[in-house]
């Protein structure tokens, strides 16, 4: 019968893996009932007749004349009401050496920055939280750990069901991915897209996919003083700079944009040496922006 992993792969957006999560917690004999009171599976699909179509495995509940079973209505019922707040949502699929308490259902339950938490077994975790929240629950992590943590984080946002592949999808991806580095430190994949996970190679060759957790903090970080420092505007044109192709050009424009600088803004780029990085990289930081607040 499903168990509540198999309901969150089953899931087709983000919306629908936050119902899931919030129902596993609050609605437990939900999954339970489902699991002990059908005593078979729903029908094949008939004429006359069909299971959920959902699920595509309990027959749909003729009581309310429905095409879905209970548990189906229920988690499009939620997912409705959580479509707005899950798009700015990122999911965070663990696999470590332990489960710290800081990413106990009791504890993350009720704060609005947790939008959900699900605990698989005594090494998986996966966690959906606000985006701008990543930097400040990694920190806390790492207060709280430090080196004792150790596996394979890995970090993507939410999406709707896609032709590149639904929210289940992208979680079995997850999973497939999670064995391949010894348990030895605290490991961070980050996606900026979702689609990405299912062909990491080329940013794993560019060296923007995976790090040390220290090191992507401190990514986090530049991120947080590069967006400080630079308007939006500045940002733009810093961007633009940054794809031309003529050498002459780009020096000649890259003096302009510092005049309109601030001292701050530029001893920031001189001191990250920032005109020699790949453009791979530039687009990493950019990429990090919307993960990062303000800092005043």
């Amino acid at each position: 019968m499903q168990t509540p992993f198999n309901w969150l792969r089953g899931c087709r957006s983000g919306a629908e893996l936050m119902a899931v999560i919030r129902l596993i917690h609050k609605s437990p004999d939900l999954f339970q009932n489902q699991a002990q009171n059908q005593e078979k599976i729903g029908q094949p699909f008939l004429l006359t007749d069909t299971p959920c179509q959902r699920c595509h495995f309990y027959p749909h509940d003729d009581s309310l004349a429905a095409r879905y079973c209970k548990t189906c209505q229920m988690i499009i019922a939620w997912s409705s009401r959580l479509s707005r707040i899950s798009n700015p949502a990122i999911i965070v699929w663990g696999f470590v050496n332990y489960i710290p308490p800081q990413i106990s259902p009791d504890k993350l339950f009720g704060r609005t920055d947790f939008h959900g938490v699900y605990i698989h077994d005594d090494h998986h975790f996966l966690i959906m939280l606000y985006r701008k929240k990543l930097a400040e629950w990694i920190r806390e992590l790492l207060i709280y750990q430090g080196s004792d943590i150790k596996g394979l984080i890995q970090i993507f946002p939410t999406t709707g069901n896609s032709k590149r592949g639904n929210m289940g999808d992208i979680l079995c991806r997850a999973v497939h991915h999670e064995a391949r580095f010894p348990m030895d430190l605290l490991r961070v994949r980050f996606y900026s897209a979702a689609h990405q996970i299912f062909d990491p190679q080329s940013r794993e060759k560019q060296g923007v996919l995976t790090f040390e957790v220290s090191e992507f903090l401190n990514l986090l970080e530049m991120a947080t003083v590069f967006r400080t420092l630079l308007n939006s505007d500045a940002r733009k044109n810093f961007l633009e700079l940054t794809q031309l192709k003529s050498v002459k050009e780009e020096q000649f424009y890259w003096g302009r944009f510092m005049g309109y600088l601030s001292d701050e803004a530029k001893d920031m780029l001189n001191s990250w040496n920032i005109r020699q990085w790949p453009r791979t990289r530039i687009q990493l930081l950019y990429d990090l922006l919307s993960y990062v607040r303000y800092s005043y």
